[in-house]
């Protein structure tokens, strides 16, 4: 397969292993409520995202990211490109000397690609990535997903016909229209689920015959696929002998014809001497529709739609956000790609619309989905992103709420030291995932005990109280579980003899020097 190779690639390839990992630390002024477990993060969307991992690798159900569509504009709160000052400052530490030779094509292909990486990571076996996109990286985008998620994980192109009126001032052609790319994890796992069926979809369905199967479509008994066995004479009711038109033939054999014939499934018209179409009886189409790859605004909104929508909600204010998303595309998006209780992740997240298209999907459905919501920018995240949620939670007396943190200090500091803020919990949850690649359990763990191995070969032990002074002694011995698992026992010292270590199937790992780096 034709691989995608840019200035600066070889630096950023493996970069999601060099991210630090860092701690997310709660900001209770802005938080709303307890233990919701809706997420809204201020921060670096990269390390955002690493600090997810323990708890949320292989966890979520759907991911819609609206990146930035890289045109140039800097002239928006959120700018649509890849010449923002933490973004450059980024570049330069991870690209290097190469950064000043670098296009803005360059640069945005650098600020994806371990972004990607991670959020593959995070998504469920059966879950799917929606990325919305434009024509200026539409073809860079498709190419990357391609090489991240494989090529045989796409699953489709969706048109979004994002404004309802041309452009009459367009240099060539009306711009009226977005991309979203859509890819499965992993394709044999991956399913769509079927729109609702609407009273106007329905109504195209009569009864002309008075048929006791009730109501009925019908449609083109002929295909294009041309076959000499199929292409046959017809006789009407009345008479009248009909073929199919050139190049064409009929879509059964004569035998399956006559059947459908004599269980009253073809229709000749009112006077009986027409070409006959086969009759689709509402009782037994689908309970819903196979959602298409054109999203016309009447169904899904537009731009300016979702700027009144922001309007309405910060009561008249103008935000200026380039290219906003109206609620309709995105609750659209998780209808089809979650179930009831699923987690989506945003994390270019912007003015919020993700999470009050959760919030709202949620009420129409009685659903228990949750949001994690990621924002770069501080000003956004807290007055727009989560003051948006805010508003919107109070507007329709919602009994829900959304925990605001900020990316705290790496887990692990330059010397290699466990940073002094650390908490058993936050270093049990990253042994645990560096240990297994999978989710700790939470309730599992008791006093020093974090986990079993999903192979249940290895038991996992953390003493962590006092930093430099957790040891492991004869009197830990006592707190063991009775069990011949494998015990990997972490702590700053051991006072236990080699001989006692084997002797209780122990292998002592010293903090931190033996923690695994994810």
């Amino acid at each position: 397969m034709p691989a995608l190779n840019w200035i600066g690639k070889e630096q950023v390839v493996n970069h999601d292993k060099e991210v630090p990992f860092r701690l997310l630390k709660k900001v209770k002024s802005i938080s709303v409520g307890e233990n919701s477990q809706n997420l809204i993060i201020h921060g670096d969307n990269l390390e955002a995202l690493k600090a997810l991992m323990p708890y949320y690798c292989n966890k979520i159900k759907c991911i819609y990211i609206d990146p930035p569509y890289n045109t140039g504009n800097e002239g928006w709160v959120y700018n649509d490109n890849v010449n923002s000052t933490k973004i450059k400052r980024w570049l330069g530490k991870v690209v290097g000397g190469e950064t000043e030779d670098l296009c803005r094509h360059d640069k945005w292909l650098c600020m994806m690609y371990p972004r990607l990486k991670l959020l593959k990571d995070l998504l469920k076996e059966n879950g799917a990535i929606f990325v919305s996109i434009d024509d200026d990286e539409a073809d860079h985008a498709r190419a990357l997903l391609d090489e991240i998620f494989g090529r045989q994980n796409f699953v489709a192109t969706i048109i979004w016909q994002k404004k309802f009126s041309p452009q009459s001032d367009a240099k060539f052609f009306s711009d009226v229209h977005d991309y979203i790319l859509v890819y499965s994890k992993n394709i044999t796992n991956f399913r769509v689920k079927l729109l609702q069926r609407k009273e106007s979809t329905n109504a195209r369905y009569l009864n002309l015959d008075n048929d006791p199967r009730g109501l009925w479509m019908s449609s083109d008994f002929s295909v294009k696929t041309y076959s000499k066995k199929y292409d046959y004479p017809i006789t009407t009711p009345s008479g009248k002998i009909v073929k199919a038109t050139k190049g064409r033939c009929w879509a059964t054999s004569k035998e399956r014809f006559k059947e459908f014939v004599k269980d009253n499934r073809i229709w000749f018209g009112k006077n009986l001497n027409g070409v006959p179409r086969l009759k689709r009886f509402l009782s037994e189409v689908k309970e819903g529709i196979v959602p298409t790859t054109i999203w016309f605004y009447q169904e899904v909104g537009h731009n300016q739609e979702a700027r009144q929508e922001l309007k309405k909600i910060f009561r008249g204010k103008e935000l200026l956000f380039d290219n906003p998303k109206p609620v309709r595309l995105i609750k659209r998006i998780i209808q089809l790609a979650t179930d009831s209780d699923d987690l989506i992740l945003d994390s270019f997240v912007g003015s919020g619309t993700t999470g009050q298209a959760v919030l709202e999907l949620n009420k129409e459905d009685s659903g228990n989905r949750k949001f994690i919501l990621v924002e770069l920018e501080d000003a956004v995240a807290k007055n727009i992103t989560a003051e948006r949620i805010k508003r919107v939670i109070k507007s329709e007396k919602l009994d829900v709420g959304f925990e605001f943190c900020e990316l705290d200090r790496p887990l692990f500091n330059s010397e290699g030291e466990i940073e002094n803020e650390c908490v058993f919990e936050q270093l049990a949850t990253y042994i645990y995932f560096t240990e297994t690649q999978t989710n700790i359990d939470k309730k599992q763990i008791n006093k020093s005990y974090i986990g079993l191995s999903p192979d249940e070969i290895n038991e996992y032990y953390l003493i962590f109280k006092e930093k430099h002074k957790n040891k492991l002694t004869k009197e830990f011995l006592k707190n063991l579980k009775k069990s011949t698992k494998r015990k990997i026992v972490y702590a700053d010292f051991c006072l236990i003899s080699q001989d006692e270590l084997d002797k209780y199937n122990i292998e002592f790992k010293q903090i931190p020097y033996e923690i695994k780096r994810y």
